[in-house]
């Protein structure tokens, strides 16, 4: 039996200079009662985040993964690697999350749980479900985030409140539906573009609600400039829909 065959959940945390959080993010999932394996995607940081991954693994290889990229090509081609890794190896629940500390791991649980025993087919670590659930942030970035999620809306006719959000939980058969090699974005219209096509295909997604927390330690990789490709992004996604592009899943 293979290791992806005793646990069914994989997390994967795409890292570029994360040294001051990598271990501390990596040992709390490791310590989670549900028994997640944890695979980082590493875009050649220069501050060495690989080489403390490496000697994690030398620990405990069954649980820690690694996959090293040439350097950053985007946010969203480190999911797509790291969502092909983890269908290959065959796990149920495959889940975005970041490594700062921003979601706290602890809400790993209920995402899991939302999908293998609540009827979802993907859950997301929503930040607008129950109000306005964000610690430290600036106040514009608050607005900005908060209106591109209502904007989404409008658009692309999800009810999804948080559209933009980047603490997912997929179950396989929702990222087998999905053509990964066609998703077009890499930067922050990517979490858009995969919730709107899971939701043209006919799946279920559910909010769970989370506390997002700014980080406190390593450098954000925020800037207007990736919210802009999210504004005029899900144009394109709902013209594309009109186009025939999705079609709905026999379940």
């Amino acid at each position: 039996m293979s290791q992806a065959a005793k646990r069914d959940s994989v997390v994967i945390i795409p890292t570029y200079n994360e040294k001051e959080n990598i271990a501390n993010i990596i040992g709390v999932v490791l310590s989670l009662p549900h028994e997640f394996d944890v695979l980082i995607i590493d875009d050649n940081s220069p501050d060495g985040t690989a080489a403390i991954v490496k000697g994690l693994i030398k620990e405990n290889p069954e649980r820690i993964h690694l996959v090293e990229r040439s350097g950053k090509l985007g946010l969203g081609t480190a999911y797509i690697a790291g969502f092909k890794w983890a269908l290959e190896r065959h796990y149920e629940y495959i889940i975005e999350m970041d490594a700062d500390f921003s979601h706290n791991p602890n809400d790993l649980i209920p995402l899991r749980k939302a999908c293998a025993e609540e009827g979802a087919d993907l859950s997301v670590g929503s930040r607008y479900i129950t109000g306005v659930n964000v610690v430290n942030w600036p106040m514009g970035r608050v607005v900005m985030s908060y209106y591109a999620s209502a904007y989404v809306r409008i658009i692309t006719g999800m009810s999804v409140r948080d559209t933009t959000a980047g603490f997912v939980c997929y179950s396989r058969r929702v990222l087998e539906a999905i053509e990964l090699d066609k998703v077009e974005f890499k930067g922050y219209a990517f979490q858009i573009e995969m919730k709107f096509t899971a939701y043209k295909l006919g799946f279920k997604i559910k909010e769970v609600p989370i506390i997002f927390v700014n980080r406190v330690l390593g450098t954000s990789k925020m800037n207007t400039s990736i919210f802009g490709e999210a504004v005029f992004g899900v144009i394109k996604l709902k013209v594309n829909s009109w186009l025939g592009k999705y079609k709905p899943v026999k379940k």
